[in-house]
């Protein structure tokens, strides 16, 4: 299989190291000694300035879009209406409306759409899926995450901080992450209440986001993400009647990756514990790759597509309303 690569910054790069058997055959860049470099890391493969150009060419079978958020759609749109698969990194979008009619498009020219929520795909999260899917909580009670960095100098004059580029702060950002993650375990949210604000960074966009989503059931999401964590974090907890699932880290600066399982005992007290370490290489982009390469060939619809990013983006759109945010263009 085919791929083109358009965004050939630090995500680009990541994509076009885990390709999962598929072959890299043209990236494009707006800077076009990095598109350049990219290409350098696939035999054969030809770099380009214009991703229209890109489009035009007839040997590419899916194309992946790893540029900032004010042109993902754009892209998307013309690479869908010219019967290309798509893989669009999260958020997707600036704005929940931009998606408006993508999925019908796609259904249209029978293209499958893929969203970059790789983080489905780390070990911890497929084992904590798997598990969840057995019974082994019994019913889901509630979910509590923390997701955080500490920025760097600089981080306030970056793409990000400017919401006509990104659509907005930390919420849009990592929050995303949290919330697919969220609906992927707890299922649909139909109460959203949140809060972002911006509080250390001299930008117009906010640093830190606090979400409380509800669904049908009263099972509830407390999620938070900063760029005001000076250490690196990433904690996430899942309850049910019969148990805990946690799972903490993400490699690199968010240490280790480990998975716990704590057993809700018949006399209560301290609870059975199970861990799983796992200090390998990160492969969730290579694992989400590998079944996006599935998705297409069965032609089955992404199990992480443009109605999950619509949904994650609604969440987000509610929350800056709430907080007098308003980033759309």
């Amino acid at each position: 299989m085919n791929i083109g690569l358009i965004g050939c910054g630090a995500v680009g790069r990541k994509r076009a190291q885990h390709l999962a058997g598929a072959q890299l055959v043209r990236c494009a860049d707006i800077d076009l000694p990095r598109a350049r470099h990219v290409a350098s890391l696939s035999d054969g493969c030809v770099a380009g300035s214009d991703w229209r150009e890109l489009l035009d060419h007839a040997d590419i079978d899916a194309v992946i879009i790893a540029t900032p958020q004010d042109s993902q759609v754009e892209i998307a749109r013309a690479a869908i209406s010219a019967e290309i698969h798509v893989l669009v990194e999260k958020p997707a979008a600036r704005h929940v409306d931009e998606l408006r009619g993508l999925p019908q498009l796609a259904a249209e020219h029978k293209v499958r759409v893929r969203v970059g929520f790789n983080h489905r795909y780390h070990r911890a999260f497929q084992h904590a899926k798997r598990l969840v899917d057995s019974g082994i909580l019994g019913p889901l009670l509630f979910l509590r995450a923390r997701y955080g960095h500490g920025g760097r100098l600089g981080y306030a004059s970056e793409w990000r901080a400017q919401p006509q580029r990104s659509g907005g702060g930390e919420l849009i950002d990592q929050g995303v992450h949290l919330i697919d993650l969220a609906r992927w375990f707890l299922g649909e949210f139909i109460e959203v209440n949140g809060f972002a604000h911006t509080y250390f960074w001299d930008m117009p966009v906010d640093d830190n986001g606090f979400m409380l989503l509800k669904t049908a059931t009263k099972q509830v999401a407390f999620l938070h993400v900063s760029c005001t964590e000076w250490k690196n974090t990433f904690s996430w907890e899942l309850y049910g009647r019969d148990g805990k699932l946690q799972v903490e880290g993400l490699g690199g600066s968010y240490g280790v990756e480990r998975l716990s399982w704590y057993k809700n005992l018949p006399d209560m007290g301290p609870p059975e514990t199970t861990i799983w370490e796992y200090p390998m290489a990160d492969n969730s982009w290579a694992t989400e790759m590998a079944e996006f390469i599935e998705d297409i060939r069965g032609m089955r619809e992404p199990s992480a597509g443009l109605h999950d990013a619509i949904a994650a983006l609604a969440v987000v759109a509610k929350i800056y309303a709430a907080s007098g945010y308003d980033h759309r263009a």
